[in-house]
């Protein structure tokens, strides 16, 4: 060794101590990052597309096509394996064709059949990842993808700050590459926990990974989103959890009495004080406004139980239904600001019942990792957290959308017995 390599720091010299990565294709994984990095909508929408109307943007539209173009390529060059995918998830292909399906009574047909044929290449994208790569790779890939984020967001904040940090409401609040600062602190959540799971996967790298949850644990704060430093703080809770379980028996047992617990007092909580609770968080006791919202769209989603109004079709209509829920509150509501009412607004009832079916046979197969498996350190944390941000957010089914692609990609992931017994 060189006297030069001798004293290196610790990120270099892990770097040179640690084999190179062996992905199959390193093309593959070099399409793999970009089209992530694509979905995550960073810096292409502050850039090109108005916040308010993003849809609008002609550019915005035109980029996908490639990155369409791509999955199908990706796909073709190895369909045995894509099918075979998309034989053990039948039930998100059958939710995703839904949307498709509802063009026929949606109410603004044209929106439904452009974007739900957006969110079937997201599904598709999604389930390629599943297909093609192994736990290891594919975590590697996504925690890369999410470093890449987190430091040209940092680089954005420094060196454009008109874009880069919040000028107006939020004044000195950072939002990187996206339109604010709430985007930010969750796709740094999102990263974060990718970063702890990747350290598992890559011990030899541990300085890289280590680095990559410092800097989107700095960005989560730098947000100021609240939302967002409550859902890093479930992800970083459940990756020492998890740790905490494999170390035996009397470790899991008081992880796991201590997650109950924590849960009934937070239920406790919010039944005995929930506007001292929201207000200590910086909320308002109808989460900003969310709550008339949703009692508004309720009644809505009342009137079409069964059909919905059509993928993506309730906003796109300004003088429908719409309008009664915007002249309630007096407010252009963009989105239902709840996952499941979001759902149930463009494909019905049965449809979010689907929905559902989805995501608790994936929290059953992620918990059935909970005592083996290093994939767990990922797949348990993310679905918790796309729990969590379904409650206040439009994130389920999402076309176009960095988290309805690794929903669907750990799902996905989850349901191949083959790799839950590696």
């Amino acid at each position: 060794m060189s006297l030069a390599a001798a004293h290196d720091p610790p990120f270099l010299a892990a770097m040179r101590a640690a084999p190179p990565l062996k992905f199959a294709g390193f093309l593959e994984g070099a399409l793999t990052v970009l089209c992530l990095f694509l979905f995550s909508q960073g810096l292409i929408g502050p850039l090109f597309a108005d916040p308010e109307n993003p849809e609008s943007s002609v550019v915005l539209r035109l980029i996908w096509l490639p990155v369409y173009g791509v999955t199908l390529a990706l796909i073709l060059a190895r369909p045995g394996s894509f099918l075979a995918a998309m034989g053990r998830n039948k039930l998100i292909l059958l939710v995703t064709g839904m949307t498709m399906l509802s063009v026929l009574w949606s109410i603004a047909p044209d929106t439904t059949m452009r974007r739900s044929f957006a969110l079937i290449m997201t599904t598709l994208f999604g389930i390629w990842l599943a297909s093609r790569w192994q736990w290891r790779e594919l975590i590697l890939l996504i925690a890369l993808t999410f470093g890449i984020l987190g430091v040209l967001s940092t680089f954005m904040a420094l060196a454009v700050p008109s874009l880069g940090v919040d000028q107006d409401v939020h004044a000195g609040a950072w939002k990187g590459l996206w339109w604010e600062k709430n985007a930010l602190g969750a796709v740094m959540g999102w990263g974060a926990v990718s970063a702890y799971a990747a350290l598992r996967f890559d011990p030899r790298r541990r300085w890289i990974w280590m680095g990559v949850a410092v800097l989107c644990t700095a960005l989560v704060l730098l947000s100021t989103s609240k939302t967002a430093l409550l859902a890093w703080f479930l992800g970083t809770s459940g990756a020492i959890g998890i740790a905490l379980c494999r170390r035996g028996f009397g470790f899991a047992t008081t992880i796991l009495v201590l997650g109950v617990t924590g849960a009934g007092l937070f239920a406790l909580i919010l039944a005995v004080a929930p506007v001292e609770f929201l207000e200590l968080l910086g909320r308002d006791a109808t989460l900003t406004g969310r709550t008339d919202i949703w009692v508004l769209l309720s009644r809505e989603v009342a009137s079409h139980p069964w059909t919905g109004f059509g993928y993506r079709a309730f906003w796109a209509v300004d003088d429908g239904p719409v309008y009664w829920v915007r002249a309630g509150t007096s407010w252009p509501v963009p989105t239902a600001h709840n996952g499941w009412i979001e759902v149930a607004l463009s494909i019905g009832i049965p449809g979010a019942i689907l929905m559902a079916i989805v995501f608790l046979q994936s929290v059953v197969r992620a918990f059935g990792r909970l005592f083996r498996g290093t994939e767990a350190y990922w797949a348990l944390p993310y679905i918790a957290l796309i729990a969590v941000v379904s409650v206040s957010e439009s994130n389920l089914m999402s076309q176009n959308s960095l988290g309805w692609v690794l929903f669907v990609a750990t799902a996905a992931k989850l349901a191949d017995k083959r790799a839950r017994a590696a």
